[in-house]
């Protein structure tokens, strides 16, 4: 252990490790959707949500390979980002949470290009797969922007697993 509280060099960092250390860094809190092959509404809570590039408009989005809709993800040509607010902890809880339909009795809309969208987000973004590539346990996605909603509001932000509210001066 090195004086600072971290692994000594050359040590392996563990998965534990891993995870307190990027708890440190504030995130947005998200919901990932996509449309089956049959047409069905998939998402889930995704925080490694980040821009790339503003010419073409990219940004990008991480899901492990363990996720149950990951094969939906892979097959479509286009996905869904919805950017939650403060007040919509119960949302990103829903979508977190496996082994049910999440978007069961919930309100939703299709956007142009077919992906669920969330009514009441702060952004509703629609995405055209631009690149998907696998990287350690996960599938990045790179998505170009091809159409966005956006409403005033405070964000829903995850620190140190846990979820925070902005302090506003």
């Amino acid at each position: 252990m090195s004086s600072e509280g971290g692994p000594a060099i050359g040590a392996p960092v563990t998965n534990e490790e891993f995870r307190r250390a990027c708890g440190r860094f504030a995130t947005g809190v998200t919901i990932a959707s996509v449309l089956d092959a049959n047409g069905t509404p998939h998402g889930l809570t995704v925080n490694s949500f980040t821009a790339v590039s503003l010419n073409p408009p990219l940004i990008l989005i991480c899901l492990g390979h363990a996720v149950t809709t990951i094969d939906a993800f892979r097959s479509s040509r286009h996905f869904g980002i919805n950017v939650l607010a403060e007040n919509q902890q119960a949302l990103s809880d829903r979508f977190a949470r496996k082994g049910e339909d999440r978007f069961d009795g919930l309100d939703w809309y299709r956007g142009e290009s077919g992906v669920p969208l969330l009514p009441g987000v702060l952004a509703a973004i629609e995405c055209r797969v631009h690149q998907r590539f696998a990287s350690g346990d996960h599938d990045i996605f790179v998505g170009e922007m091809i159409k966005m909603q956006i409403a005033e509001g405070n964000p829903l932000l995850y620190y140190a697993s846990r979820y925070r509210r902005v302090a506003l001066d």
